[in-house]
């Protein structure tokens, strides 16, 4: 008898070590892929305030916790699924539906560029909203955020599922996925809460008797609109450098290799020019790079898109 219940705690210490480690792996796995998604992420922060301007304060939370909602049953109840049955029954369609997800971040980045370079008259914007009353146009603006986070969430899954090649089983990939996607969307909707409400902290800080922090709220409230700037420009700059990166490595994938082998030599060889810093300029070149192909394919697909996409 005790040797007998020896050898069962001898197994359970050995299932218990298994279970701990494929733990591990898993956790490993999920935090190298959302660096990998890290593009995506970025570019999913810097959209999202757009859709929660123009509302009362009171307001602001509410709608970026519906949103919140939207992302977290876009990623578990839709794309974790699906990202599993892709894996299991058809690996071999990933990295086209990476392309086609890549080629549409392309689109939007040019067409938001194009937005920039050429706006169109703030009238026609002002005119829809008058037409829909508050609640109308919150409903507007909570559908148009949540269809945009269905695509950038899409390429954040079957970014991060196409490096959870190594883990062994369909659970450990699943349990890795539902953490990127937890993950990201708590940091993201986070950090788009503190944004949105930064000007209002601001505010709040600047009626303080305390000197440094009305100079501190003062500060909030003076850097918002710059911020919203910045993140909008960053947005388009992470939408055109994401897809093209996608698009490059997709045609690599396929044994296209020209594009992405000048690419690669274009970035080793600045590298080499600034010796201490070898490894982030070569990021940043390969980075600049691949949106300048991001921007080539989103203005070859501006014409089409704007007929078949409806904003």
């Amino acid at each position: 008898m005790p040797s007998g219940l020896a050898a069962l705690l001898d197994d359970i210490a050995v299932i218990a070590k298994v279970a701990a480690a494929s733990i591990d792996d898993v956790g490993v796995a999920a935090g190298k892929a959302g660096t990998k998604a890290a593009g995506v992420v970025i570019d999913d922060a810097a959209v999202t305030p757009s859709y929660v301007t123009g509302f009362t304060p009171a307001r602001e939370l509410p709608i970026i916790w519906r949103i919140t909602k939207g992302s977290l049953k876009n990623k578990l109840i839709f794309l974790l699924p699906a990202a599993i049955l892709l894996s299991q029954f058809a690996p071999f369609l990933i990295t086209p539906i990476l392309m086609l997800g890549g080629a549409y971040l392309c689109f939007e980045g040019a067409e938001k560029l194009i937005e920039k370079l050429r706006p169109e008259p703030e009238h026609s914007v002002a005119e829809d909203v008058a037409t829909l009353t508050s609640e109308e146009h919150e409903e507007t603006m909570i559908s148009g955020a949540i269809r945009t986070d269905l695509i950038l969430s899409g390429e954040i899954m079957a970014i991060a599922l196409n490096e959870l090649s190594g883990l062994d089983t369909w659970w450990q990939q699943a349990i890795a996925l539902a953490a990127v996607g937890i993950a990201v969307t708590v940091a993201v909707y986070g950090a788009v809460a503190f944004i949105v409400k930064m000007d209002d902290i601001g505010l709040h800080l600047a009626k303080k008797n305390n000197g440094a922090a009305q100079a501190l709220g003062n500060g909030l409230v003076k850097a918002m609109p710059k911020l919203l700037t910045f993140l909008s420009v960053v947005g388009t700059a992470a939408m055109l450098w994401v897809g093209g990166g996608i698009i490059v490595h997709g045609i690599d994938h396929f044994g296209l290799s020209t594009i992405p082998n000048l690419i690669h030599s274009i970035a080793y060889g600045a590298s080499h020019l600034v010796p201490f810093a070898t490894g982030f300029v070569s990021w940043l070149t390969e980075a600049f790079l691949f949106g300048i192909v991001g921007v080539i394919v989103g203005m070859l697909l501006v014409p089409v898109g704007k007929k078949f996409i409806k904003h």
